[in-house]
């Protein structure tokens, strides 16, 4: 009996993850990882990857509960066992302001997170703009770390990589009897999701030694990430744009939104900028369908579209499209050991 043979396209985090979900669970599968761009190239590498859900209209919120307690889960054990340094997983506590008092005092995800409370009124004083805040422990994964540190596992679960990029479903259809779309914003070209669009997101790296608890702003444009090596300070929020060239006037905002609200950042040097486009949809698309491709119909999984959410949900995300590659693998091949 021959094996089932899976390509998943994408090596982002959401492609890695979903890589090593499908390769660890079915070992009598062949997964082939396939993407244009690897670590340290990709729009996850500069995210600053820390775990907060955005709220998603019309996916029931006990499936974004059930995606984030998955992510939340998976890395609370990495950022707690001896990979934490070189996987770039870490606790991270911080606070969550609010300009405006009548905020969603308790989110879906309050319970999942670490030691959730209200801030008090004399935290809040450092921050006279704001009104309301939230304080807890959450988690950091740096995915400059983190993605050669999955690779490694997909490897090592038998994975193959193939560096090339996928034109097109139809390219793939004769090699592979599941393909997984992970391609984030390259899905507007290979599956014609007219859907999709960029949010451009700036950011800087700074050297800040100092700095131990992140800030976010509820206006989720202005926010203070310390990380293992450096902070990453931000943003930008841009709909529609497609630039990738920094943009001098961003930085000059960036670094004083952020030095508004915690002034010491005037003191921090710039090590870096970066630029990423953040694959975004009103939803992320998480499901399965059958493509007629040459002749045949192949069933392809979709996972793509998660915005900023891509590390705060990928594992979770991961996991969904594992069990529509088994279902898939069932019908294809119903004599697989699965």
């Amino acid at each position: 009996m021959r094996r089932a043979r899976v390509v998943v396209v994408g090596a982002g985090v959401v492609g890695l993850s979903s890589a090593v979900c499908v390769a660890e669970a079915l070992p009598f599968c062949s997964v082939t990882l396939l993407a244009e761009k690897f670590s340290p190239h990709t729009t996850s590498d500069g995210a600053a990857g820390i775990l907060f859900p955005a709220e998603f209209p019309d996916v029931p919120v006990e499936r974004q509960r059930r995606w984030f307690k998955s992510s939340f889960d998976h890395l609370l054990d990495i950022a707690q066992s001896q990979h934490s340094p070189e996987a770039g997983v870490m606790l991270s506590s911080g606070w969550q302001i609010f300009k405006d008092a009548s905020a969603d005092k308790k989110p879906f995800w309050s319970e999942l997170v670490i030691g959730f409370r209200f801030m008090t009124d004399s935290e809040l004083k450092r921050f006279p703009d704001h009104k309301f805040g939230q304080a807890f422990t959450t988690i950091k994964c740096e995915c400059s770390s983190y993605l050669p540190w999955l690779e490694k596992r997909f490897r090592r679960a038998g994975g193959q990589v193939e560096q090339r990029k996928a034109n097109s479903l139809q390219e793939l259809s004769n090699s592979y009897d599941v393909i997984v779309n992970c391609s984030g914003l390259g899905s507007k070209l290979l599956v014609g999701d007219n859907e999709l669009h960029p949010i451009r997101g700036q950011v800087l790296k700074v050297e800040a030694p100092w700095l131990h608890h992140f800030i976010k702003d509820a206006d989720r444009k202005t926010y203070i990430y310390p990380g293992m090596h450096c902070v990453t300070i931000g943003g930008t929020r841009q709909e529609g744009d497609w630039r990738l060239e920094v943009d001098e006037g961003d930085t000059k905002s960036i670094l004083e939104r952020c030095g508004r609200l915690e002034p010491s950042i005037g003191k921090a040097k710039v090590l870096d900028e970066w630029v990423g486009l953040r694959p975004s949809r009103r939803n992320p698309r998480v499901e399965r369908e059958a493509v007629q491709l040459q002749g045949r119909r192949v069933p392809v999984v979709h996972n793509y579209g998660h915005g900023a959410s891509g590390v705060t949900l990928a594992w979770g995300t991961a996991l969904d499209a594992l069990g529509l590659v088994r279902q898939s693998l069932h019908e294809v091949l119903p004599q697989a050991k699965l």
